[in-house]
């Protein structure tokens, strides 16, 4: 596998690895990927709940047009 970063990400790499909190690079970027699929589960699941809560709530009294009125006009 191949991965490039930029200059910056090097950079950011480095300094955690320079922190002695990592012992590599390779450290540094497979906590990365742990803590984004932490991030994108616990997104995932929000959207979920707030989708369920829309599906599961009262219907609006307003109609499509009234809606796309609204954000034409303000």
């Amino acid at each position: 596998m191949n991965i490039s970063f930029t200059k910056k990400q090097e950079e950011y790499i480095a300094k955690q690895v320079a922190t002695g909190e990592y012992q590599n690079n390779s450290e540094v970027i497979r906590d990365a990927i742990r803590l984004h699929r932490i991030y994108r589960d616990k997104v995932i699941e929000d959207l979920r709940r707030e989708i369920e809560k829309g599906w599961n709530g009262p219907d609006s009294p307003r109609t499509m047009d009234d809606i796309i009125s609204s954000k034409k006009n303000g």
